[in-house]
């Protein structure tokens, strides 16, 4: 079996840009605690009740999963195994006084794909969290996150991830 070194990913927009990269979106609000969100003419909806459509919070566990999984995916399809379905499954546990912060984060990985070997998607799933994902990266450095791969219908178990962090 042979062992995963250095991913090679795609080139992403930014690869090529030498300074920082400038991210603008937008909110406005829509009346009651609704707002449509993003840049121009790429707008969704977010709901501060949580009624209507997600709420901050959620849209924030919904970035992160997909930042993530579209990590996931570009380093299997590498390996010539890419991957046929996912899903994330993102659970929050959140301070219950003011600010509602984000304390720990469950994250289950679905991944099916024929011929993916469990070491190559773990691999994938650690290089999300420890490289590339900017969301993860972008999160306090104190939430505690476990994630889980279940792998054509094989849970494994769950592993404390280690995000990203600025060398020192």
């Amino acid at each position: 079996m042979e062992r995963m070194t250095e991913p090679i990913l795609p080139p992403r927009p930014s690869a090529a840009v030498s300074g920082p990269v400038i991210t603008r979106s937008e909110a406005t609000w829509r009346g009651e605690r609704l707002f449509d969100a993003g840049p121009a003419g790429r707008t969704h909806r977010i709901d501060a009740s949580a009624k209507e459509a997600p709420g901050p919070v959620e849209s924030l566990l919904n970035a992160l999963a997909t930042c993530s999984a579209v990590d996931i995916i570009d380093i299997i399809a590498k390996r010539k195994t890419p991957v046929e379905r996912m899903s994330v499954h993102v659970t929050a546990l959140r301070r219950s006084e003011a600010p509602r912060r984000i304390v720990h984060l469950e994250i289950e990985y679905r991944v099916e794909g024929t011929g993916i070997e469990r070491e190559h998607a773990e691999r994938a799933v650690q290089l999300s969290y420890e490289r590339y994902c900017s969301v993860a990266s972008s999160l306090a450095p104190d939430i505690a996150v476990d994630t889980s791969l279940t792998l054509n219908g094989e849970a494994g178990r769950p592993s404390r991830r280690t995000m990203w962090a600025p060398d020192a």
